[in-house]
């Protein structure tokens, strides 16, 4: 049984921080890639950043640069570290991994970027 849990959104004023964590059970996600996706209302989700278990990480071009995903030393968790927001970041989270060809999804946490 395949459960992401994220947590860390907020409130935030534009060049702030936020850090957001996702913590999965049920699996052995060391060995899964693990990713963060985004959805602003009105909006198709799109992907935001991915992390391998190999340590490789890739970013969205929109938030590259000031986002960075890394994982915990357990491989369950990962995290997004948020820095130099914008308005434009404003989005319900989600935390994704795909296992043996089949998605999960978390709860979302939301993150608003507003003065």
């Amino acid at each position: 049984q395949v459960q992401l849990v994220e947590s860390g959104g907020g409130s935030v004023q534009p060049g702030g921080s936020l850090r957001l964590s996702c913590v999965a059970s049920g699996s052995r996600f060391r060995v899964y890639p693990m990713a963060w996706y985004r959805q602003a209302p009105g909006k198709q989700r799109e992907w935001v950043a991915t992390a391998t278990s190999g340590g490789t990480t890739n970013y969205a071009d929109s938030v590259k640069g000031r986002f960075t995903i890394s994982r915990g030393n357990a491989q369950n968790t990962v995290y997004l570290q948020m820095n130099s927001l914008k308005p434009e970041d404003t989005a319900l989270y989600y935390c994704n991994t795909v296992q043996e060809g089949v998605a999960y999804w978390g709860q979302g946490t939301q993150v608003t970027v507003s003065s």
